[in-house]
């Protein structure tokens, strides 16, 4: 496939407003390897390439166990991840796959027990954050397989 638009370039304002984004994640307090592990399963649901490319390496050169994302379509069948990280996970599927106008009581209770207010406002901006840029780089077929580690990488402020 043949990148449509770099937007990287040719959307640099839109750009901005993404970037505040990830500047503001960088510096929250959820743990930016739980981000990271968020960001790639829901690239892995949206069948993002390209965000699945920059993360895994993003992962690994933080030293992740590649077993983890080798497993991370069937976390809830592998005990490799913690209470916090299922809950993390279960909160970015469902607000990812909202399709029925609703995130359900149940996870909502789950990921409430995992992590503060100001912290499931926080994982749900993340999770919204990285469904934005799968739609970017899906919809314009940004090229897979040239990420560089710390690439993207935003400053925290």
């Amino acid at each position: 496939m043949k990148q449509r638009i770099n937007f990287f370039a040719k959307g640099q304002n839109a750009m901005k407003a993404m970037y505040g984004l990830g500047a503001y994640l960088s510096n929250c307090t959820i743990e930016q390897e739980l981000l990271h592990l968020v960001y790639f399963r829901v690239s892995q649901i949206n069948g993002c390439a390209y965000c699945l490319d920059m993360h895994s390496k993003d992962l690994l050169a933080t030293g992740e166990n590649p077993q983890r994302l080798f497993l991370l379509d069937a976390w809830r069948e592998a005990p490799l991840y913690t209470a916090r990280e299922c809950a993390a996970l279960e909160w970015a599927e469902a607000v990812t796959k909202i399709a029925n106008g609703d995130v359900a009581d149940d996870v909502y209770a789950k990921a409430s027990s995992e992590f503060s207010e100001a912290e499931l406002v926080d994982l749900t901006l993340a999770v919204t954050t990285i469904n934005t840029y799968n739609r970017f780089n899906i919809s314009f077929r940004t090229e897979a397989g040239g990420y560089k580690v710390g690439q993207h990488k935003v400053q925290a402020t």
